[in-house]
């Protein structure tokens, strides 16, 4: 057994063909055509099968079965593959905020990376759903600093940061961190909570998106948001079983897994809606 994704078949999969020598450029450039090509969505949990976080159940779900995943999955696949390409990387953990104040204490529920060039030190990450940053951030700015989509801060409070983005018509915090370095087993761990708590929002909700140079189209159950670069907004409610699973197809980009109870949890999910 190893422990290392196919680097090959991850670049076919994102349709890199370029250099591979470790730096900024070849780091940006994985890292957006990984968002654009690789959704975040969370059907394993939601239709009740595991998350498997081993190299090789990464490879599998997320290369060769052109599905997508949570942030364990998002960004141990992408830490796989910058250590293969020589890139000075660690996995960090955060507190999620979205929607509180900075002083609140929820658990660790979210995994990013910290990737270390010419000794400047840049958050990376490949899987924070909607509001996932597109571009690597420098830790030692304190400013806005611009991608692709939305603008991003990094802000030093003490011992910690805090990451917030430009959404709407103003700045959101969207998760607190520190840079201390957290191992594979508490990934597996607050995964596993995360996928099998009766009330976590991945067992309860379906959650799917996707980022590249058209916008961002972000799925929260029967509600599709459509963020066009520098136009309004686009939403729609769906109303079919029919219409969600084409959004994710389509829209999203995913290829559907083959489970007896998808159409019936995506009809649960409508009548609660409608009532």
């Amino acid at each position: 057994m190893t422990n290392r994704v196919d680097l090959n078949a991850y670049l076919e999969r994102i349709d890199y063909r370029g250099p591979r020598t470790p730096g900024l450029s070849l780091l940006a450039e994985l890292q957006r055509r990984h968002i654009a090509t690789i959704p975040f969505e969370n059907l394993s949990p939601f239709l009740g099968l595991e998350v498997e976080l081993s190299p090789q159940g990464l490879e599998r779900k997320l290369i060769h079965q052109k599905r997508g995943g949570y942030c364990y999955e998002h960004n141990l696949l992408f830490k796989n593959i910058l250590e293969q390409l020589g890139f000075q990387v660690s996995g960090l953990g955060a507190r999620v905020l979205w929607e509180q104040p900075y002083t609140a204490r929820p658990a660790v529920s979210h995994m990013l990376l910290r990737v270390t060039l010419d000794e400047v030190d840049y958050l990376v990450d490949t899987g924070f759903g909607a509001l996932t940053p597109t571009a690597p951030l420098r830790l030692d700015r304190v400013g806005p600093q611009e991608t692709v989509h939305e603008p991003y801060r990094v802000l030093h409070l003490n011992d910690h940061f805090l990451l917030e983005a430009y959404a709407g018509t103003g700045w959101k915090t969207l998760y607190r961190f520190d840079l201390r370095e957290l191992w594979q087993a508490d990934y597996e761990m607050a995964s596993w909570y995360l996928s099998h708590h009766p009330q976590s929002h991945f067992v309860t909700n379906l959650v799917a998106c996707r980022a590249d140079a058209d916008g961002r189209r972000n799925l929260n159950n029967q509600r599709l948001s459509i963020y066009p670069p520098g136009q309004e907004r686009q939403r729609r409610t769906l109303s079919s079983v029919a219409e969600v699973l084409a959004v994710l197809e389509q829209e999203i980009g995913l290829r559907l897994p083959d489970h007896p109870a998808l159409e019936r949890r995506v009809a649960d999910l409508l009548a609660a809606g409608a009532g």
